[in-house]
């Protein structure tokens, strides 16, 4: 495996949990940590901004060395007014991993890598992989078809043959990963680790609602739609969200890709709010439960692939 020191020796299982919007915060965050894999949160989850550095106060002072380190994903984007200050606060806090997104920036990488941090940067092409470590990324995360959120419509297979074809640092996998089998397969492909979202909203910490993780649960691939309506930005969604929002997903319009919007999109609904994000991979999950069980499962179900595969030779 190619893993930074930050990493080395501290992972119960080879994931990072992705950064979700508004459901990742402190606790899960934390129960990720303890678990052993790294926990993520997009800094502006953290509503008003002030609450950026209480919540850097509070991982700080409840995670130790015996957990798996954080991370914060920080938004480079034109429309992100609080990307210096949320910055600036990643810096006086040392936050151990930074995931960037929507933007590489060498000034950013620079100051991360000002007090030992590391960068990752997620990417859904070679073109832009290469432009990140250019500017100064430690590792990627490739985002491929499958992922929820802002995913690529690239096959893991051909995004991470490609990347390693020149790169040998740090590498995630992120596109329908919700079991050990499939963080197996991300290895296999030449993946250091596993970049898992959509499982761990169907977890008690998740701040998101009943109905949401039971949707996830109760949903499987099929129920997934491709679209940029929502943010400008294409997506995955779970199809029931944009039905119970009045639209018809066989039927939605094309949104400018060139703006980046949190609009309301019907009856006073709400993108970020009412319309819920999710990968492909959710057949995997069939109830709601403590993250610390999720980790458990994936690592058990890993360390069972793995086996099985020793054996195969």
């Amino acid at each position: 495996m190619s893993l930074p020191k930050t990493l080395e020796g501290r992972l119960s299982v080879p994931v990072i949990a992705s950064p979700l919007f508004i459901i990742s915060q402190p606790e899960l965050v934390i129960a990720q940590c303890k678990a052993g894999i790294v926990g993520s949160f997009p800094s502006l989850n953290a509503r008003p901004a002030p609450m950026f550095e209480d919540w850097l106060k509070r991982l700080r002072s409840e995670l130790t060395d015996q957990d798996a380190p954080f991370a914060v994903n920080l938004i480079v984007h034109k429309t992100n007014g609080r990307l210096e200050e949320d910055l600036a606060l990643c810096v006086k806090y040392q936050v151990p991993v930074v995931i960037t997104s929507l933007g590489a920036r060498t000034d950013v990488f620079e100051a991360v890598h000002s007090y030992g941090g590391v960068v990752f940067h997620d990417v859904i092409d070679n073109d832009f992989a290469k432009k990140a470590v250019e500017k100064g990324a430690d590792g990627l995360v490739a985002v491929a078809a499958g992922a929820g959120g802002h995913a690529g419509t690239l096959s893991p297979f051909a995004l991470v043959q490609e990347i390693r074809s020149w790169f040998d640092g740090p590498l995630a996998l992120s596109g329908a990963i919700a079991n050990g089998n499939s963080i197996a397969a991300a290895r296999a492909l030449g993946a250091d680790l596993a970049y898992i979202g959509s499982a761990f909203i169907a977890t008690e910490e998740a701040v998101a609602v009943q109905e949401y993780k039971e949707m996830i649960a109760a949903s499987s691939a099929s129920d997934i739609v491709y679209s940029n309506l929502f943010t400008g930005v294409h997506g995955n969604y779970l199809k029931p969200s944009i039905t119970a929002a009045g639209l018809d997903p066989a039927n939605l319009p094309v949104s400018d890709a060139s703006q980046m919007s949190f609009a309301e999109v019907s009856d006073g609904k709400k993108a970020w709010r009412d319309i819920w994000g999710s990968g492909q991979g959710i057949g995997a999950v069939r109830e709601v439960v403590p993250a610390a069980k999720l980790v458990e499962r994936l690592r058990t179900e890993y360390e069972a692939a793995m086996d099985r595969l020793a054996r195969s030779r």
